[in-house]
């Protein structure tokens, strides 16, 4: 994890930017894709579907006694149906690419267009977002 700057229009760049947007989309899915079929199971998209921490921050984390084991198998499976458009039970590259798309987007909208200072992960979205601006950055500046 890291401490970046950010901000609305950096995302919005990423997602602008097809070819640097699809090929991280595409191996986050390979990455995910276990069985290399094509398609993403539930078991296969359940750590991403975590890695949203939307039990942190809407629910104050695991240990919130007032959010059941159930409840929050419920809540994944949701999630999970978000990115299962055609209600098949199975995720393909398409669907996975459009909810992301999505929760990019939103992700931006809420930012806003102030840089704030947020943590991170190595190799998620958010970071690779960070990583495309330095670099356009640095070609501007060197250039």
């Amino acid at each position: 994890m890291s401490v970046e700057l950010l901000d609305g229009s950096m995302v919005l760049g990423f997602i602008e930017d097809e070819q640097a947007f699809n090929t991280s989309i595409e191996d986050r899915f390979a990455s995910l894709d276990s069985d290399s079929d094509g398609r993403l199971t539930y078991d296969e998209m359940a750590k991403e579907l975590m890695s949203l921490s939307v039990l942190g921050s809407h629910f104050g984390g695991m240990d919130e006694p007032s959010v059941s084991h159930e409840e929050v198998v419920q809540m994944y499976q949701d999630l999970f149906e978000q990115f299962d458009k055609d209600g098949d039970g199975m995720v393909d590259l398409e669907e996975f690419r459009g909810e992301m798309k999505e929760v990019m987007l939103a992700v931006a909208n809420g930012l806003g267009f102030v840089p704030v200072q947020m943590v991170v992960e190595e190799g998620s979205f958010l970071k690779t977002a960070v990583e495309r601006e330095l670099a356009i950055t640095q070609q501007i500046f060197f250039d």
